[in-house]
This record gives structure tokens, C-alpha cells and sequence, in this order.
């Protein structure tokens, strides 16, 4: 790959990762847009990782607690607080790994990789974003966080195995529906982030073993760059949310699931 195709990249996902707008979507589009050939899954989940080290160094202090209630859970530490943070993320962490394990060994991935599939779901979770965030109270907070509602979060976030739908975006529509914050759904979205992200790069970096010298190289050169784009974007997202809706991402992904539609 050329260093402005894997640029391309790296931007888009990191731009489109922490935005309720799906990234896996918009990197189907780029050789769909450009003369670019398909950079192909294995790629994308590599700029995932990117973005999962910009979560990690953003929320930091989060993530240090996450993997003290690891700890906690088995014994290493007495924190009620981070043990439980760290239950609720696996928890909801289970739906995802299941749905992506399912798809992975029935090859059902590649099926996903449609023009069409993308632009309908941009539409549809579009839509269910902004009733979300109109009619959504915003009385919870992230500290008040439920099994329930964890497990509810989780099965939102495996639907954003299917390209469209926005792993976060998902998860903060039906954070939204619950009563969380715009801030809090986010916090909680970005978490749930890091064990997803990570096996998925798990799961990648096994495949890139395999893979010749150079696009072990693409791949490392498109998850820095990408690491640059997802830290800006996370830092603007969760300041832009303490003083506006979601509205704007929601016409931004009807309008181009239309534009889709009408092209091809």
C-alpha cells in the first residue's frame, strides 16, 4: 500500500472510531470512493488497535482501575468499585466476543463488506440514535452502572459487527435509552472498547504472523498514525458532548446513508 492510501486510512478510522458515525462503515468506503484497491478486514482491525491504544492513554486512570478489578476478581486487591467496573465490562464484552467468534470461523465477514448493508445501517441506527438522544433522560451516571443495563450495553455493542452500525454509536444509543448522560454513555462506550478491540487485534495479529514483511509494515505504520487521529477525536467528542446533542451525527449519517443508496 502507498503511505497515502494507509494515511487514508488511519484518518478515517481514527476520526470515525469514537464518533457515532461506524468506522468499519467508512473503511469499506474508501476503495468503494477512491481508486484505492481494498485494504481488506485484516487492515481494519489493525487501525482498531490504534484506536485502542488512544483509548487506553485518554482514559487511563479508567483503564488502571479496569485492570485493578481484574485483579480484585480473583483475589488480588479489595476495591468493591473496580472489581465490579471490571465484572460489568466483561459482561458486557461477552455478547460481542461470541457473535465475532460465530461470524469469524463461518466466514460471514466478507459478506458484510457491502455498499448497500452500510448505507442502511447508517440510516436505521441513525435514526435510533437521535430518538435516543431526544427522548433519553440523562439522570444516571457511569458509577450507577447496573448488571442489566452492562448486559444491555454488551448486546448493543455486538451489533457493530455488521459495517454500519457503529460499535459506538450503538452502545450509546441504548446507554441513551437507559438514562445515562451523553458523557457517560461515551466513558462507558469507550471502555467497553478496550476488551473488544483487544481480541479482535488478538485475533489480527495472528493472521499478520502469516502475513509477508510488508504489510506487517503497512499495518504498523496505519495503527501509529491512526493512534494520532483517534486521541484528537476522542478529546473533541467528550468535550463536544458536555454542550451539545448527538443531532449533528445523526443527520450526518442519514445523509450519507442516502447518498449511498442513490450512488450505487
Amino acid at each position: 500500500m502507498t503511505f497515502l492510501q494507509l494515511l487514508l486510512i488511519a484518518i478515517v478510522q481514527g476520526i470515525s472510531e469514537f464518533l457515532p458515525i461506524s468506522s468499519s462503515g467508512h473503511l469499506i468506503l474508501i476503495p468503494k470512493l477512491t481508486e484505492f484497491p481494498d485494504q481488506g478486514p485484516m487492515m481494519d482491525v489493525a487501525v482498531h488497535v490504534g484506536s485502542l491504544l488512544a483509548i487506553i492513554i485518554y482514559f487511563w486512570r479508567d483503564a488502571l482501575g479496569l485492570a485493578k478489578g481484574g485483579f480484585a476478581t480473583v483475589g488480588i486487591g479489595k476495591d468493591p468499585h473496580q472489581r465490579r467496573l471490571f465484572l460489568w465490562v466483561l459482561v458486557g464484552t461477552i455478547p460481542a466476543v461470541l457473535l465475532g467468534l460465530f461470524l469469524k470461523m463461518g466466514g460471514y465477514l466478507e459478506g458484510f463488506r457491502s455498499t448497500h448493508l452500510v448505507a442502511i445501517n447508517l440510516i436505521v441506527y441513525g435514526i435510533l440514535l437521535g430518538i435516543a438522544d431526544k427522548f433519553g433522560s440523562q439522570d444516571k451516571t457511569f458509577d450507577g452502572l447496573t448488571l442489566r443495563d452492562a448486559i444491555l450495553v454488551g448486546l448493543a455493542q455486538s451489533l457493530a459487527l455488521i459495517p454500519g452500525t457503529s460499535r459506538s454509536g450503538s452502545t450509546m444509543t441504548m446507554a441513551r435509552f437507559l438514562g445515562y448522560s451523553r458523557v457517560e454513555a461515551a466513558r462507558f462506550s469507550f471502555l467497553l472498547a478496550i476488551p473488544a478491540v483487544a481480541g479482535a487485534g488478538l485475533l489480527a495479529a495472528l493472521d499478520l504472523a502469516e502475513a509477508s514483511q510488508q504489510m506487517q509494515a503497512d499495518a504498523l505504520i496505519a495503527g501509529a498514525l491512526t493512534f494520532l487521529a483517534a486521541f484528537a477525536t476522542m478529546a473533541f467528542l467528550m468535550n463536544f458532548l458536555k454542550k451539545a446533542s448527538m443531532m449533528v451525527f445523526v443527520i450526518y449519517r442519514v445523509a450519507l446513508g442516502v447518498i449511498l443508496l442513490a450512488l450505487f
